[in-house]
């Protein structure tokens, strides 16, 4: 009795910390986007080493809103809507940097 009380109380928690991780699925990929953006370019020379540090912390904030939000288990629609406001600020950012006139030598 002890071992299935143990076992459903193990499957509601995983349960539990699935749905919290799934809450922000389009922020979860947006973030995952903007690396891969950040990595390509800082490796074609696009961006400098300030302008990619400044979008690694961007980053960084947008990641700390998003488990602040997520933290009462609840992602409102407004919490959700701020979250995609500061992804967008974010990307509009990174676009310029990437296309403005500064760059440095590629990577190789």
């Amino acid at each position: 009795m002890k071992k299935l009380f143990a076992l459903l109380a193990f499957i509601v928690f995983a349960g539990i910390i699935e749905t919290q991780a799934q809450q922000t699925p389009v922020v979860d990929q947006r973030q995952k986007n903007q690396r891969h953006r950040i990595q390509q370019g800082v490796a074609s020379g696009e961006l400098t080493k300030a302008e990619a540090a400044d979008a690694r912390h961007n980053q960084r904030k947008i990641r700390r809103s998003e488990r602040r939000v997520k933290a009462d288990g609840v992602v409102t629609p407004a919490e959700r809507t701020k979250l995609h406001h500061k992804q967008n600020k974010a990307n509009r950012q990174l676009r310029r940097d990437k296309h403005d006139a500064q760059d440095r030598p590629a990577i190789n």
